[in-house]
């Protein structure tokens, strides 16, 4: 069997990362893992595919712009560095401005190519306060400068791992919701679920798209959970450990487990520091 490449890891800092959470989270995937075809509908950092490595998947997210990062990565990685390096020499206050003002434009206008789009993207998330992606209701990216002395903007050497990777196996990107982006899926499929966790006091971080993830959202994602379950497909889901979350899968179809999990980035400080959550698995070893 080939060993995992240990040098993979997200290339962007994301809202409810996963890198925290890996080994209680790995307690938990299917035996024989390399026997089922991958999916990530909610993908983001890519904390779990890059741990996983899977050399069949399916990821996706609803976030165009990231996915168009890790479309840049796949085919453009010299181009996207470039453009990186450029970012990187003229870092400063004013230029971040620069550069978010036309992302925001480019939202309207289209006058950015991908590859220029995704190297904006890396570096606005590797430059701006905490690591936060936000957007405001016309989703224009719209957090401000952070306070960093030397912000690693371009990692060439991850960023060329993760290129490796994605080219050498068969990683289907997908930028879609997340109910088609998993249409395929059979008894042969593994999908871990992470969506925009469930927050009654809408404390906890949902906002890194324009539309709220909201509880009918969280309806939906149960229903497709089970028809999954229907199929035969194994399912494992990560949320926040709250009232409505173990009502929704509080049935004798799924296994709801508490965890606690370490988060740094979030919009509000007390979303921050140690918080409960729970991983809802539907099968049985």
């Amino acid at each position: 069997m080939t060993k995992n490449n240990p040098h993979l890891k997200p290339f962007v800092k994301w809202a409810g990362g996963k890198r925290q959470l890996l080994p209680e989270i790995k307690k938990y995937f299917p035996q024989n893992m390399a026997d089922y075809t991958y999916y990530e509908p909610f993908v983001g950092g890519g904390a779990v595919l890059f741990e996983l490595q899977p050399k069949k998947a399916i990821i996706n997210d609803s976030n165009a712009q990231l996915m168009t990062a890790y479309n840049a990565i796949k085919e453009s990685v010299t181009e996207l560095i470039a453009l990186l390096k450029n970012h990187e020499k003229n870092n400063d206050k004013n230029y971040y401005y620069e550069v978010r003002d036309s992302l925001s434009k480019n939202t309207e206008s289209g006058t950015l190519n991908n590859v220029e789009k995704a190297a904006n993207l890396i570096y606005l998330n590797r430059t701006c306060f905490n690591g936060l992606y936000r957007v405001n209701s016309r989703g224009f990216f719209n957090v401000p400068y952070g306070r960093y002395k030397n912000p690693v903007i371009c990692n060439d050497f991850l960023l060329y791992q993760i290129s490796a990777y994605l080219n050498s196996n068969n990683i289907k990107i997908l930028n879609e919701d997340f109910e088609s982006a998993i249409s395929g899926a059979d008894e042969n499929a593994f999908i871990y679920f992470d969506p925009p966790y469930h927050s009654p006091d809408k404390a906890n971080f949902t906002e890194y798209q324009a539309d709220r993830f909201d509880e009918k959202a969280q309806e939906r994602l149960r229903d497709l959970i089970t028809e999954m379950t229907k199929h035969g497909a194994k399912c494992l889901l990560s949320n926040a450990d709250t009232e409505l979350i173990r009502e929704l899968y509080n049935c004798d179809l799924f296994d709801i487990i508490s965890v606690q999990a370490k988060r740094a980035i979030n919009s509000d400080a007390s979303g921050r520091g140690n918080v409960k959550e729970v991983l809802i698995r539907n099968w049985r070893e």
